[in-house]
């Protein structure tokens, strides 16, 4: 018995890596998000959209679907302030209210 409660607990946390993983805080995330929309550096804001992927996946499993469209609108943000820097620095975020409102 003891052995089939170890396969399981092993089998659970190798199918789920999301669990595993360790993930920001909201804060850090918002202040990160913040920055990034305001001036985008290539290297962090890349780990930070990676960030807020893996934190959909977490709140999908948790069925808050408000939070996990709100995290994607964030990220959209995110990926448009990369690829339009000389935009992204008269720009605002909108979805932060909105993350965190639903998260």
């Amino acid at each position: 018995m003891k052995f089939l409660t170890i396969l399981f607990l092993k089998f659970l946390f190798l199918s789920n890596f999301v669990m595993a993983e360790t993930i920001s805080s909201k804060s850090k995330i918002l202040k990160q998000s913040s920055d990034c929309i305001k001036d985008s550096q290539a290297q962090v804001c890349k780990e930070l959209v990676s960030e807020i992927e893996k934190l959909q996946y977490v709140v999908f499993d948790q069925n808050r679907f408000k939070c996990q469209s709100s995290l994607l609108g964030l990220q959209s943000e995110l990926i448009e302030a990369y690829f339009f820097k000389k935009l992204s620095k008269k720009r605002i975020s909108f979805m932060i209210p909105y993350v965190i409102k639903n998260c």
